[in-house]
């Protein structure tokens, strides 16, 4: 038998044999009896087998297998995957610090991170990259571009690129350890009124952030601030324990959480004198707020310490942990709910059957009622409501579809070509009339594989009418869909407001990185000006964390 397979029969058979001893004593028969039906397929596939078989891939099928049917934040992650596990829980890996795209036979820049190795170098959005220390990149993927780039910090790599000038350039880069911002932006947004992009929560969140508000600070009189947890998808609970320490007095409970086991079972205060206990708060958040963010949001509604603004927020009150499994495998895990000050769960999606195929929101007859420190109603069952709800403003599928297939950046590069220079002012950047009808023609040979919704509904309803010998609904559906237009061009004109600002954002970003895109979103975003306003003025600010709002329900 091939040496490979025995081992790893080995290793399973121990696991097999460790669990039975492990479990023999709570009387588990049954995943003793499982975990060896599991050792003996896996012999059998390696030896019996009409082909060869790969018992990484085995593994890695069963593992996935194993936790497919429960919820979807538990999932098996092999050695492979670590680094990108790793980026998501501290934003931080070796490398030269820039994001990457695939545009024809070639990866290219899309973004690099100001001030990173890349950025310091010169190298600019919409560089082609030619050769990786000596070796033609035609043909790339981006995934194996990234491994190139990728590598311990104090290692150098060579680069050559094309510019879009068409001019070649060859750099070494140091590579180094990358850290990805938690907080992208932080500025005023009006006299003495601060305002924080915060992005995600991992490591180093806090100390970020208390850094940017204490800037804010000595930049002159801050009166209230803006906490932006829109599309914030969390992270590590601990971060966002230590950043509600910034706002709460000390020993205050902000989170606990509750599972199966005695160790799930935890309360979280803060350890910590708060550094700007009185600051008046506007969080901001919307539905794809989740985790760690819900829990900050959710707390200091709870504690009436701040006011949210915007959309229900996710709903995701599962609490994850990792397990190690051997050879650098691990596993994900949701081991808990967690529970915030007012002793809500803010879990949407009822996961508790989902081996059985039953999965569902929480119904309304199941919703609890609470109470924040204050008094005032809050609820259960789906998220973190907040206490002036605004609708949403929704991005078309035609514009989004643009920016994903790469028109928009590639629109970016050639614009760049003719205007290289950086606009005078890139909050208030917009390109003209003339620039628009340039996209247009840009435009009239590109495929755009889009079908807006009305065509859809009324293919279906002429399909439903033509079943049905429905023929004079029939022909009257197809007068409506000659004078349906939703052709490529027609569209480019219908979403035209929406098209210019991601060809605005796209060149902003090219001059101003994130940060200048944020700025220059801020005084057209409603509601941000919206907290502005409200941080101005005291008296309302103060009513709200007072007063049952019979909007929040």
């Amino acid at each position: 038998m091939n040496r490979k397979y025995r081992y790893l029969l080995t290793a399973a058979a121990a696991l097999a044999a460790a669990g039975l001893l492990t479990y023999g004593s709570r009387n588990d028969f049954g995943l003793g009896r499982n975990m060896e039906i599991a050792v003996n397929m896996m012999r059998e596939l390696s030896v019996g087998y009409v082909d060869p078989v790969d018992p990484d891939k085995l593994m890695l099928g069963a593992a996935q297998g194993m936790v497919r049917d429960l919820d979807p934040y538990t999932e098996f992650i092999p050695a492979d995957e670590m680094p990108d596990f790793e980026l998501m829980t501290t934003g931080k890996y070796g490398g030269v610090g820039s994001l990457i795209r695939k545009k024809g036979e070639w990866v290219i820049i899309a973004q690099p991170y100001k001030d990173s190795p890349a950025d310091r170098a010169g190298l600019r959005i919409g560089d082609r990259i030619l050769a990786i220390d000596g070796k033609e990149a035609k043909g790339f993927t981006t995934e194996q571009v990234s491994a190139a780039l990728k590598g311990d910090p104090g290692t150098k790599v060579k680069v050559t690129v094309e510019h879009l000038d068409g001019s070649h350039r060859t750099v070494t880069l140091t590579r180094e350890r990358i850290a990805i911002p938690s907080i992208p932006y932080a500025g005023r947004v009006a006299d003495s009124i601060g305002y924080l992009r915060h992005s995600d929560f991992t490591e180093g969140s806090y100390e970020e952030m208390r850094a940017a508000i204490e800037r804010l600070r000595q930049e002159g009189p801050l009166k209230g601030l803006i906490l932006d947890y829109r599309s914030n998808g969390g992270g590590i609970l601990q971060e966002a324990v230590k950043i509600l320490s910034m706002f709460v007095p000390k020993g205050t409970e902000v989170v606990s959480t509750k599972g199966r086991t005695d160790q799930s079972k935890q309360t979280y205060r803060t350890a910590s004198e708060p550094a700007f206990p009185d600051l008046p708060l506007v969080v901001l958040i919307n539905g794809s707020t989740a985790s760690a963010a819900e829990i900050v949001a959710g707390a200091l509604q709870d504690l009436d310490r701040a006011v949210l603004i915007g959309q229900r927020s996710f709903g995701k009150g599962l609490v994850q942990s990792t397990r190690p499994l051997g050879y650098n495998a691990m596993l994900k895990l949701t081991t808990a709910k967690y529970y915030i000050p007012s002793g809500r769960c803010i879990q949407a999606i009822d996961y508790s059957h989902s081996q059985d195929g039953a999965v569902s929101a929480v119904p309304d007859s199941l919703i609890g009622e609470f109470a924040t420190r204050g008094g005032r109603k809050v609820y259960d069952g789906g998220g973190i409501m907040p206490d002036l709800p605004t609708e949403p403003e929704y991005i078309s599928r035609f514009a989004a579809t643009l920016y994903a297939l790469g028109f928009i950046d590639d629109f970016g590069d050639e614009y760049m070509r003719r205007h290289p220079e950086k606009p005078a002012d890139l909050t208030a950047f917009a390109i003209s009339d003339a620039d628009y009808a340039d996209f247009r023609a840009f435009m009239e040979d590109k495929h755009v594989p889009y079908e807006s919704d009305s065509r859809r509904t009324l293919r279906q309803l002429r399909e439903a009418a033509k079943a049905d010998r429905f023929d004079e609904i029939e022909r009257q559906i197809a007068t409506i869909e000659e004078n349906l237009h939703d052709d490529t061009q027609a569209n480019i004109e219908t979403y035209r407001k929406e098209i210019e600002r991601s060809i605005n954002n796209d060149i902003v970003l090219r001059h101003g990185y994130a940060q200048g895109v944020v700025a220059r979103s801020l005084p057209d975003d409603k509601e941000v000006q919206q907290a502005a306003a409200l941080l101005q003025d005291p008296q309302e600010y103060r009513r709200i964390l007072t007063e049952q709002d019979t909007r929040r329900k």
